[in-house]
């Protein structure tokens, strides 16, 4: 088993570094290949970072033969089209590739593809759609593989929609009466990596798993309430009253999550996660079953292997949370800038005037203030520079204090206490820069 070598794309997502790490314990050798990788996920000399899907079919030949591939573990994803996120290219498009180059390199690769539960005919999304297609390449390929469809996936980590339902169990909401109906049948992500490490361990003429597709998840059914259920046990809310949003509240905020992906960020509500939550996650996993011997986990006993501790709490109140701190954060800036500038610009150059600054200087400083803060409020709202702008925001806010210190420090005292509030927003922008990070 430990001559195996197993290459996973996608190593930095919730299933590919579960799996990378997991396999590495089980004895295999373990390439993991992501676009980029935090550097808590660079943990082995195998670990690279690579622009995936820039590779050609010829690169990715190279890459099997330098590092003598056996198995290749294809996680990649996205769950819709947006800047940087193409669901034909990573899908349908890679995969082309990649089944090319894996009968071109003239080695025996077996090729272990995620997928996603259902049938062809419910597909109603483009990532469901173009996923459907990656399968229908796979198959007609010819090479050995393997294609696996979990369900909704059990992690000690959490990203997306995962982490949407730790939010949900750990605050006082639940989403409308329909959605928490759909049927949600969980895996283990200790099972999807057993199946993976049962497939590297079988001999790759052994035809009963040449071209197999499993259904992997437990085989009872269970809605997205028990699951989430499942969670409040963990959390001990379980017995909390709770306020259901309406179904139009739940569209909105897909429409906004929609707007945010163009600035760059990936929140887990948007439209094709609402339309697949509605499609629900089922399937029949007895084949993967009896072909694997594998007893599925139950919800219980996975989500009770890591009850859920203070960071655990602390993350799952926080998710939700830190879309509205980004938020009011941008609306803070730009429009403080805006008001300023347009609808109180006398008054706003006159505070200026009244603490006898030179004539000259007061057009421009209250100008420059006024773009700066609206400056400020645009690099937050986009995720590429968000960091920049919180750390410009902290700056210029500090600035502020400090100058009314010195040349109006009768500013501190006035009614309002508009200079003594800078503090806690100070305050909120270091907050929003320290949960920053997806992973």
């Amino acid at each position: 088993m430990s001559e195996r070598t197993i290459l996973v794309f996608g190593a930095s997502g919730l299933i590919g570094r579960f799996v990378t790490d997991d396999l590495r314990a089980r004895g295999f050798r373990v390439v993991g290949v992501a676009r980029s990788l935090s550097p808590a996920q660079q943990m082995s000399a195998l670990d690279i970072e690579l622009p995936i899907l820039a590779l050609d079919a010829a690169a990715l030949t190279r890459l099997f033969g330098e590092h003598a591939v056996d198995v290749v573990v294809n996680c990649l994803g996205v769950l819709q089209d947006g800047p940087g996120s193409d669901t034909n290219v990573v899908h349908r498009d890679f995969v082309a590739r990649l089944v090319q180059a894996i009968g071109d390199s003239g080695r025996a690769i077996r090729l272990v593809h995620i997928s996603i539960p259902g049938t062809a005919e419910a597909d109603r999304t483009a990532f469901a759609t173009t996923k459907r297609e990656a399968e229908r390449l796979i198959a007609a390929s010819g090479i050995p593989h393997a294609i696996l469809r979990p369900g909704f996936v059990v992690a000690a980590s959490a990203y997306g929609g995962s982490a949407m339902l730790r939010a949900l169990a750990a605050l006082p909401i639940d989403l409308p009466a329909a959605e928490m109906a759909a049927p949600f049948q969980p895996v283990a992500a200790e099972d999807i990596s057993a199946t993976i490490g049962w497939l590297a361990a079988r001999d790759i003429s052994d035809a009963s798993v040449t071209a197999v597709s499993w259904d992997l998840m437990r085989p009872e059914p269970i809605t997205m309430a028990g699951v989430v259920k499942q969670f409040r046990i963990a959390f001990g809310t379980d017995g909390w009253r709770r306020i259901a949003l309406p179904s139009v509240l739940l569209d909105l905020g897909a429409k906004i999550g929609d707007l945010a992906s163009h600035l760059g960020w990936m929140p887990p509500m948007r439209s094709t996660a609402i339309a697949e939550l509605r499609r629900g996650v089922r399937g029949d996993p007895s084949a993967w079953i009896a072909a694997t011997g594998i007893a599925p986990r139950s919800l219980a006993e996975t989500i009770g292997r890591h009850p859920a501790a203070i960071q655990d709490k602390w993350f799952a109140r926080l998710f939700m949370a830190k879309a509205l701190i980004a938020a009011s954060l941008v609306a803070f800036w730009i429009v403080s800038g805006f008001i300023a500038l347009f609808v109180s610009y006398r008054a706003a150059a006159g505070i200026l005037t009244a603490h006898n600054f030179p004539s000259a200087l007061v057009h421009p400083i209250t100008i420059g203030t006024s773009l700066m803060d609206m400056s400020i409020g645009v690099l937050i709202a986009f995720r590429r520079t968000t960091a920049i702008g919180l750390v410009a925001g902290i700056l210029a806010s500090l600035g502020y204090m400090v100058g009314a210190a010195i040349l109006t420090p009768d500013l501190w005292i006035e009614p309002l206490g508009a200079l003594v509030k800078t503090g806690p927003a100070i305050v909120l922008m270091l907050v929003a820069l320290l949960i920053l990070d997806n992973r």
